[in-house]
Parts: structure tokens; C-alpha cells; sequence
């Protein structure tokens, strides 16, 4: 039974370096449904994928194995190797498969550290692919998609081959969806990210001792595929819980939500980056706050995404 999360990732036999582009994801919307005993949340959410995206290339060795993170971004946010998603990642695929050799792995960051933009997972993602591409023994995007899932809610969908998802649980249930057609994005960045387990514990704080939890939307085909009625139903659970610790994500949501051509404003997964999907106009997004408090916010142009690029051979 052919796989409906699989791509294309074709061709070449055996390559032994790979180039993949890791695409952010933001969350169209987001609800965070029942706690479970273990302390992890079940979600229902829409994904899509943007062109903003980390390069990561990878390349077999004879034994050794390295990690080198490079870019634009706060690279001390990072950590230890050990616990980069590409690493874990590739030292999962290698366990699971019996994978001889070894690897580097090259990643130039694009993608805002702990913003919401899935950018680790969407690293992980990329190495998954990139060494199965490696692999004379592939496992397919279904095997690899058993190694994303205890890796994070975000690393099936940004492992899998398509632009835009369904998922539910956690994360690691996904139905394809044909993607919306394409828009230009605003993605906004503060000068501080968000923690995602902060995010969740600040959302059970305001629950404690409510008798339920946020309801599963019912989809339809035009909610799932048209900007103007998405646009009226579109959530984030944990936007207000956010917001409360960090009152300028409500400002500059404000602000955005008032400038021309813009659609939809919301943040992504846990924050903390927004962004603003266009309107069918095509007309630009920019932002240009008033100095104050937004002032350390940056703004970055993309677009949405129908298809997933795939794994490229070098040599």
C-alpha cells in the first residue's frame, strides 16, 4: 500500500551527500485538547509549510560523526549536540536501521530559534530524509515517520512529503490536504522566544479547575481550503496564555491585524513569532510599527508553500 505522507525523494543510487531544504511550518490553527496522565496534550492543528527554511546537508563517513549548526540566528540558543533534533535524529535513524558509517551533518539556520516555526523539527525532519535518500537499504517515509514521532508533535509533518496537513494527537496523525493556494506571509519575530512546555504549563494553569477543555473543530472542504473562511473560524489555544506573559505579542497582534492586506494574524504553535497571511490581492506585507515597544520586533517576507522539494544529490 503506497504510503500518503510519502514524496518523491527519488532517485539517485546511494548518493553520499545530500541537500535538503528544511521549511519552517506555522500553525493556520491550533487547539489544545485533553491532558493526558503523562503530561502531554493531545492537539488538533493545520500545518503549513513556508518558504523560509534551514539548509541542511548531509554526508556519509567512514565512522566519524559531527554536527555543525551555522546561520543568522542566536546559535547560544541552540545547546549541546546531544540534544539538537538533528542529531537525535540521525543517531535514531542510524540505531534503527543498523546504518554503517557515519555522518556530518551541516545545518545553516534561517529559522528563528524557539519561535514556533518548527525549526529543529523541521532540521530533524530533513536529516531523516537525507539519510534514508543515503540508505542502500531504505526504510521509506513510513519508517520514518516511526523515528519522527517521539522526537516531537512537529517532526512527522516536516519529515513527511507534503505542504499541508491535518494533524491531531500527537502531531503524529495526519491527514494531506490539498494546500490553499499560495500568499504572501509576514512572519514577525520578538527579540525573545517562548519556551513550549512554559507555554502548555501557563495553558493548564488557566484550566485548573475548569470541568473542560477546548472542543475539536468540525472541518469541511471549504474550511480546510479557502483563506476567507478559514480566516473566520482560525485559533490558537495558546496565544492568549502567551499573550498574558508577554503583553506585546497582544500589541503587535493588534497592530498587524490593522494593517492593509492582511487576512489573517495569529501566532504560531507556542509563539513566539506571528505571522500574517496576505490577501487574495497579493499586495505587500510590511512591517513598519511606531518606535516603542515593538521596536526590537523583525519582520520576514515569504510565502506559503504546495509542494515539498525533494531531497537533492550532490555527489
Amino acid at each position: 500500500m503506497t504510503d500518503p505522507l510519502a514524496s518523491s525523494d527519488a532517485a539517485h543510487p546511494s548518493p553520499r551527500i545530500v541537500e535538503v531544504a528544511a521549511n519552517a511550518k506555522i500553525n493556520l490553527h491550533l487547539r489544545v485538547l485533553a491532558r493526558e496522565s503523562n503530561g502531554y496534550h493531545q492537539i488538533e492543528t493545520l500545518f503549513l509549510r513556508v518558504g523560509l527554511s534551514d539548509v541542511v546537508r548531509v554526508a556519509r563517513t567512514d565512522g566519524s560523526r559531527s554536527l555543525d549548526v551555522t546561520g543568522d540566528v542566536d546559535l547560544a540558543a541552540l545547546g549541546p549536540a546531544e540534544r539538537n533534533l538533528a542529531w537525535r535524529a540521525a543517531e535514531s535513524y542510524c540505531a534503527a536501521t543498523g546504518l554503517t558509517g557515519g555522518f556530518a551533518i551541516a545545518v545553516e539556520k534561517h529559522i528563528p530559534i524557539g519561535g514556533g516555526l518548527g525549526g529543529g523539527s523541521a532540521d530533524a525532519g530533513a536529516v531523516l530524509r537525507a539519510l534514508d535518500a543515503m540508505n542502500p537499504s531504505p526504510i521509506g517515509l513510513a519508517g520514518c515517520l516511526e523515528l519522527a514521532t517521539p522526537l516531537g508533535a512537529d517532526v512527522p509533518f516536516l519529515t513527511g512529503g507534503h505542504a499541508y496537513a491535518l494533524a491531531w494527537g500527537h502531531g503524529e496523525r495526519m491527514l494531506p490536504l490539498k494546500p490553499p493556494p499560495r500568499r504572501r506571509v509576514l512572519l514577525v519575530v520578538p527579540p525573545f522566544g517562548v519556551n513550549t512546555g512554559d507555554a502548555y504549563a501557563w495553558l493548564d494553569e488557566r484550566h485548573a479547575g475548569e470541568s473542560e477543555s477546548s472542543q475539536s473543530h468540525v472541518f469541511d472542504d471549504r474550511s480546510l481550503q479557502e483563506w476567507d473562511v478559514f480566516a473566520g473560524f482560525a485559533t490558537n489555544d495558546l496565544e492568549a496564555v502567551v499573550a498574558t506573559r508577554h503583553p506585546v505579542i497582544a500589541e503587535a497582534l493588534a497592530y498587524l491585524r490593522g494593517t492593509p492586506n492582511c487576512q489573517v494574524a495569529r501566532m504560531s504553535g507556542s509563539g513566539s513569532t506571528l505571522f500574517v497571511i496576505g490577501t487574495a490581492s497579493g499586495g505587500p506585507l510590511r512591517w513598519r510599527p511606531p518606535d516603542g515597544t515593538l521596536a526590537g520586533f523583525r519582520g520576514m517576507a515569504t510565502r506559503t508553500l504546495t509542494r515539498v522539494e525533494p531531497v537533492k544529490p550532490i555527489e
